[in-house]
């Protein structure tokens, strides 16, 4: 089946009433993009924040009657938008997004394969990912800091802490250059199962890998490694918690935040830790810490 997508640049303030009237002619599905490369970061809780300038995109069926929908949104929106249309070939849209995910080498020792693609590197160490539903393919400049941070380190029977674990990523990878244990905490049911079926994936025994919702863990847990590779905001706001899981001595890997956003989240953990040098790529940052007070 083909299908027709309708393309129409609206600034901010009409995009709302523009998306109900196109859902009002019988739209599929429609989206929202940056219109203009303009970027929006850590959107607080219940915000939802939209670029200045939007690309509405719509689908509709092969079918439809375009200049009809043309019409029905002229008498909506006055004044009346400029549109485009666009044929869309039928693809499997769940399977479409995999040929872009590549095999990745993060540090001397550790792969990140995707499930489908053999390693390049059979010998190495390599971890087997199909993220699923859940955030986490180790491209992203956060995730690939905090990977390269894992290689390095010395993690031979440490117990991990994964806060935010979404595929379970860092966890597994954790796991695989040697860690004894790992906790993986996450607000969505979706990333706790794609942690454990990415878990099972790379052969880790269920009671290497723990999965548990934030009100369920433990009190009495404690991390050798706090990993949390989530957003600015929430890493201050989860301060005391990621603070309190840490054990005395032990080590703090915090990511998903910008350059420009370092002292904001270092603020409420100087009390417990001491911070090394950022790592950074592409204006994203990595921060390590040892628990010392």
């Amino acid at each position: 089946m083909q299908w027709l997508q309708l393309l129409i640049d609206v600034p901010r303030e009409r995009s709302e009433i523009l998306e109900d009237a196109i859902i009002e002619c019988g739209a599929v599905s429609v989206t929202l993009e940056d219109a203009a490369d303009q970027p929006i970061f850590a959107p607080g809780v219940g915000e939802r924040p939209l670029w200045d300038n939007c690309t509405i995109k719509a689908l509709f069926p092969a079918t439809t009657d375009t200049d009809q929908i043309i019409l029905q949104l002229s008498n909506a929106i006055q004044p009346a938008v400029t549109a485009r249309w666009e044929l869309l070939e039928d693809k499997d849209w769940t399977q479409e997004w995999k040929k872009y995910f590549q095999p990745l080498k993060c540090g001397d020792r550790l792969w990140i394969c995707p499930s489908w693609i053999e390693a390049p590197e059979p010998d190495a160490i390599n971890l087997s990912l199909d993220p699923g539903m859940a955030f986490g393919t180790g491209s992203h400049p956060t995730t690939h800091l905090c990977l390269r941070w894992l290689d390095k380190q010395d993690l031979v029977g440490k117990t991990i802490i994964d806060y935010g674990c979404g595929s379970g990523i860092l966890g597994i990878a954790a796991l695989l250059l040697g860690a004894e244990k790992v906790i993986a905490v996450d607000i969505d049911p979706q990333a706790l199962l794609a942690s454990r079926d990415n878990a099972q994936r790379n052969n880790i025994a269920d009671d290497k890998l723990v999965t548990y919702l934030p009100d369920e863990v433990p009190t009495e847990l404690r991390a050798d490694v706090m990993l949390a590779n989530i957003l600015a905001s929430p890493l201050i706001q989860l301060a005391p918690t990621i603070s309190d899981l840490t054990a005395q001595g032990g080590i703090l890997c915090l990511s998903g935040l910008l350059e420009s956003q370092i002292d904001y989240v270092c603020a409420p953990y100087l009390q417990y830790f001491d911070f090394s040098a950022p790592a950074i790529e592409s204006d994203w940052t990595q921060l390590s810490a040892q628990k010392v007070r």
